[in-house]
């Protein structure tokens, strides 16, 4: 696998994989600096921080149920507002069930590329951008893609999350 992307961790190749599988002609970039946080993205790639879509895994009440949602760096995900949708409430995951049900750490989970299926939500906010950049695999990996392709590579729902 390596040596279709020299130079990418694997974590991100894995990234960078799933959407060629899909594909998208997107390329994922691994960049010197931390991209852990929207506000550290946003810097490390030169963009607003409302155009870094931030992967938040979320866990129903009884613990069944994953959830992905791609919240705009701007924006404050509303808990409450998710579980009403839903139909339960909702918890963050633990690092160790992000990890064990996406394969990836926190701070570098990207919207594809999971160990399981995941049901997704995307912030309608991120739908104002002409381009946005997702996580791909590591703290320091993102790719820049259209909020449309995030969608398609998801089949995400757009939903009023913050």
């Amino acid at each position: 696998m390596s040596s279709s992307h020299p130079g990418l961790s694997r974590s991100a190749q894995r990234v960078q994989a799933a959407l060629r599988a899909q594909g998208m002609e997107l390329t994922v970039q691994e960049l010197p600096h931390s991209t852990r946080t929207a506000v550290d993205a946003a810097a490390a790639v030169g963009c607003a921080v409302g155009q870094i879509a931030k992967s938040l895994l979320l866990v129903t009440e009884d613990g069944r149920q994953p959830v992905l949602v791609m919240v705009s760096g701007a924006n404050r995900l509303d808990e409450s507002k998710l579980g009403a949708y839903l139909g339960q409430k909702v918890r963050m995951a633990s690092a160790d069930e992000v990890r064990e049900m996406t394969g990836f750490a926190i701070g570098g989970v990207p919207p594809v590329g999971h160990l399981e299926s995941l049901r997704t939500l995307i912030d309608a906010d991120l739908m104002s951008y002409d381009h946005i950049w997702a996580a791909a695999g590591t703290p320091r990996a993102v790719f820049r893609l259209r909020p449309e392709e995030l969608v398609q590579i998801t089949s995400g729902q757009v939903l009023p999350v913050a």
